[in-house]
């Protein structure tokens, strides 16, 4: 005949076991969960950080930009037709200027995108010739 007690004891036991182990799994589940969001706040920081200097340095590109388009109107000649260039140039200065500082990159990458649509020729024209002097840029030369 078996014994009715050592069975409860463990059945008990085996119950406590699984209630232990549903514990542990819970608390590993919450560790988990806090250390995800740990780690999720951390790279939306990093990726703010990164965003913000991005930004900053778009403005300044802009500034420098800017600032080009006045010293070319200030010292470049006014008459004939170099001055008609340099005003051109100029012109064409000052409103990349404004467009970098009105739009943001993701506007930037849209007209890019938009771009590359319309002229698909031209814009594998110009990303060869891109690739071809970054690549004659960093050959070394004997």
């Amino acid at each position: 005949m078996a014994n009715p007690s050592g069975k409860k004891d463990l059945q008990e036991t085996a119950a406590n076991l699984g209630h232990k182990a549903q514990e542990a799994a819970s608390t590993v589940g919450h560790k988990a969960q806090e250390a995800g969001q740990t780690l999720a706040h951390k790279a939306q920081e990093a990726a703010s950080t990164v965003g913000h200097r991005a930004e900053e340095a778009k403005s300044s590109v802009a500034g420098g930009i800017s600032s080009l388009a006045g010293q070319l109107r200030q010292n470049a000649p006014h008459e004939g037709m170099l001055g008609s260039a340099s005003g051109a140039v100029a012109d064409r200065l000052q409103e990349g200027s404004r467009y970098l500082q009105q739009n943001s990159f993701q506007d930037m990458a849209d007209d890019v995108t938009g771009l590359v649509r319309r002229y698909p020729v031209a814009a594998l024209l110009v990303g060869f010739g891109a690739g071809f002097l970054v690549g004659w840029m960093l050959t070394p030369r004997r």
